[in-house]
C-alpha cells in the first residue's frame, strides 16, 4: 500500500528514541513482530546481546539516536513509504462520520492536506482522533464505569505522570560539565531519591551510582528517568491549546535540568554532562516529552483489568481470542500526587494480550488508533503503554490498514482471522505464551488453537516479567481431544458420548479419529493404503499419513514416530491446523 507517514520531528521512534527512553520495559522473552526485529538490529549494532545489558533497568539499553538510525534504515527499504517530517495535524476532515483525510502545519504555518482511505493516529496524545470529534477517555474511569475492583469510587482527570529524560555523558576531558542553574532548582525536591540525599526514615534506597546505573547505556552514557523522587513531572490537561501544553512541558523540561544540577553538585557527578552527540536539539535534551498516559479512545471494545486477571472467564467477553499483540509488564503506575498514589493498588497480573477492537474507534470509520491512545482503561493502562507493546500494536494498525484497502472493508469490518493470520506470518505472538517461541515448528498452530479457545493457557505473575504458559508437551485426552476436533471441523455433531473417555489418546488413534471424522471409516491404520508405518520410522523422510484436498501432513522435528507415542497439545495442534480451515 502507499503510506504517507507525517511525523512532528525529525526522528523516527517516538519515546523508544525522540523521547529518550531507550531502555525497554518488558517482552524480552517475548520478542514479537518488528519488536523482535528492531532488537535484532540492536545486537547488530552493537555486537551480540551481552553488549546491551548494561543498566540493570532492563535487558536492553542503547542510544536514542541509534534506535533513530535504524528507523530510518528500516523505511528506506520500502519505495511506497512517504515520510514528512515536522508537521502536525491541526484538522480532520470527516464526513458522514468517516474520516477522509487531514490537514497538517509546521513551524513556518504551512500547510498540507492529506487525503488518505485509512487514517493511523499515532501521536503521543491522542491529538488527530481528538480532532476527528471521537469520544475518548482521559484520567481515571470510576468502579462503576469499568466494573475494576481496584478503580476509585469517582472517575477524576488525573493521569501518569510524564518525563522530560535525560542522557548524560560520563566526561574523562578532566572539566565538570555543570549545567546553568535553573531558576526554579530546589534540592528539597530530591529529598529521598537515594540514600545519598535520604529524608528520615526512608530505607531501602539504592546509593547515588547505583541510582545512575539505572539506565547506564552503552559508551558511557546513561539515561535519566528516575522516579523515585526523581525527574518525573505531573502531567497537565492534556485538552488544551499546543502553544499551552508546549508552555507547561517547559516547566517538566527545567525539572530535569533541576535533577542533574542536582546530581552535578549535591552528589558530586560534576564530571557527567548532557551528551552532547545525542540528539539534534539545542539544548541537547531529548526532542518530545516521555508520555506515559495519553487521551483513550472509545472503541469498539476497553481492555479492562478483569480481562487481563482472567481472560477466560465466562463473565466477559474472551477479547484475548482477537489479540493482535502481546505484553508481560505489570501495571506500572507513576502519580506524584500523593493522594492518587494511595488511592490506588495494582494487583500482580499474568502476561496478556491487546485486542484488536481496542484499536478501532466506536462512532467513526476511515480510523485505527495505536500509541498509548487505545481502548484500556486507567489502570491497563498501567501495562500496555510499554514501548514493545506499542510497537506491536502500530504494526497491527498497519496490517489492518492495509487489509481494509485491500478487501474494500472498514475497519469495523475486517476479519480478524485475516488480520491474525498476516501477523502470525509476520512473527507476531498473539497470545504471550513462555514455553513455545517462535522458532517452533508448532508455533503458528498453537498460537490459533489458543486464539479459538480450543486449548487454554496459564497465566502466573512473576515479579517483572510476567508469564502465560500452554504446556506444548502435556497429553491430550480423548474426552479433550474428540469436541475439538468436531468443533475444528465445522461439525455440531453430538460428541457427548465420545467426552466421557478419559483416558490418553495415542497419535495413532488420533489420525484414526480424523480418518473417520472425514467420513472415511476404518477398523485400523492399516487399512488406510496411503498410510504405511513400522514402529521406527524416520521424520526426516517426511512422510505423508493421509492426504486431503492437496495438503501433505508431515511431522518436522522428530526423529522417529511411535504410534503409541502419547498425543500432545503440540502434535494435536499440528493435526488440527494442517487438517481444517478453522482459523476464520
Amino acid at each position: 500500500m502507499n503510506v504517507i507517514l507525517v511525523e512532528e520531528t525529525t526522528w523516527l521512534g517516538g519515546m523508544l528514541s525522540s523521547a529518550g527512553v531507550s531502555a525497554i520495559d518488558g517482552n524480552h522473552f517475548l520478542p514479537s513482530g518488528l519488536w523482535g526485529e528492531f532488537r535484532q538490529k540492536l545486537y547488530q549494532y552493537y555486537g551480540n546481546p551481552d553488549t546491551v545489558k548494561t543498566g540493570w533497568v532492563s535487558d536492553t539499553l542503547f542510544e536514542p539516536h541509534v534506535a533513530n538510525e535504524i528507523f530510518y534504515e528500516m523505511i528506506k527499504e520500502y519505495r511506497n513509504i512517504l515520510l514528512i517530517n515536522e508537521y502536525w495535524p491541526t484538522k480532520v476532515v470527516v464526513e458522514k462520520d468517516s474520516v477522509r483525510g487531514s490537514v497538517f502545519e509546521n513551524a513556518l504555518n504551512k500547510q498540507i492536506q492529506i487525503e488518505a482511505k485509512i487514517s493511523i493516529d499515532a501521536t503521543e496524545y491522542g491529538d488527530f482522533m481528538s480532532l476527528a470529534g471521537c469520544p475518548f477517555d482521559f484520567g481515571r474511569e470510576s468502579k462503576e464505569q469499568t466494573g475494576e475492583t481496584f478503580a476509585p469510587e469517582n472517575a477524576d482527570t488525573a493521569v501518569q505522570d510524564l518525563t522530560y529524560v535525560a542522557i548524560l555523558q560520563e566526561y574523562d576531558d578532566g572539566k565538570n560539565h555543570i549545567v546553568s542553574k535553573p531558576a526554579s532548582y530546589n534540592p528539597d525536591l530530591f529529598k529521598g531519591c537515594c540514600s545519598d540525599w535520604s529524608a528520615k526514615g526512608d530505607q531501602n534506597l539504592v546509593s547515588a551510582k547505583k541510582m545512575l546505573d539505572y539506565g547506564r547505556l552503552p559508551n558511557k552514557k546513561y539515561m535519566i528517568n528516575w522516579p523515585i523522587c526523581g525527574n518525573d513531572f505531573k502531567a497537565p490537561d492534556l485538552n488544551c491549546s499546543r502553544e499551552e501544553r508546549e508552555a507547561y512541558l517547559q516547566h517538566a523540561k527545567e525539572h530535569t535540568l533541576s535533577f542533574i544540577y542536582f546530581l552535578q553538585t549535591q552528589l558530586g557527578f560534576e564530571t557527567f554532562g548532557l551528551a552532547d552527540n545525542e540528539f539534534s536539539s539545542e539544548d541537547n535534551l531529548p526532542l518530545i516529552p516521555y508520555i506515559r498516559e495519553s487521551r483513550r479512545i472509545i472503541g469498539q471494545e476497553k481492555l479492562t483489568l478483569d480481562h487481563i486477571l482472567d481472560p477466560y472467564s465466562a463473565k466477559i467477553p474472551p477479547l484475548y481470542q482477537q489479540s493482535i499483540a502481546v505484553g508481560d509488564y505489570p501495571l506500572d503506575h507513576h502519580h506524584l500526587d500523593k493522594t492518587v498514589a494511595n488511592s490506588e493498588k495494582y494487583p500482580k497480573i499474568p502476561a496478556f494480550s491487546v485486542p484488536y477492537a481496542c484499536l478501532v474507534p466506536l462512532d467513526k470509520d476511515g480510523l485505527l488508533v495505536a500509541e498509548k491512545s487505545i481502548s484500556v482503561s486507567h489502570i491497563v493502562n498501567g501495562c500496555t503503554r510499554l514501548q514493545p507493546v506499542v510497537m506491536q500494536i502500530g504494526q497491527a494498525a498497519g496490517a489492518a490498514a492495509a487489509l481494509c484497502i485491500k478487501k474494500e472493508c472498514q475497519p469495523r469490518q475486517l476479519n480478524v482471522r485475516h488480520l491474525q493470520t498476516i501477523l502470525l506470518n509476520a512473527g507476531v505472538w498473539l497470545m504471550p505464551f513462555k514455553d513455545i517461541t517462535a522458532d517452533d515448528w508448532v508455533f503458528q498452530s498453537m498460537q490459533k488453537m489458543a486464539c479459538c479457545g480450543f486449548i487454554k493457557g496459564e497465566g502466573k505473575p512473576y515479579k517483572w516479567a510476567n508469564e502465560f504458559y500452554i504446556y506444548p508437551e502435556r497429553p491430550v485426552s480423548k474426552s479433550e481431544f474428540l469436541p475439538i476436533l468436531y468443533q475444528a471441523g465445522g461439525s455440531n455433531k453430538e460428541v457427548a458420548q465420545l467426552v466421557e473417555i478419559d483416558e490418553d489418546c495415542t497419535l495413532e488413534e488420533a489420525i484414526v479419529f480424523i480418518w473417520q471424522f472425514l467420513n472415511k471409516p476404518v477398523k485400523n491404520l492399516s487399512a488406510i493404503s496411503s498410510l504405511t508405518f513400522s514402529n521406527n520410522v524416520t521424520f526426516n523422510t517426511a512422510l505423508t499419513f493421509f492426504q486431503k484436498s492437496n495438503k501433505l501432513l508431515r511431522f518436522k522435528d522428530q526423529k522417529h514416530f511411535q504410534p503409541d507415542q502419547k498425543l500432545t497439545r503440540r502434535l494435536m495442534s499440528y493435526l488440527i491446523d494442517e487438517m481444517f480451515d478453522f482459523f476464520v
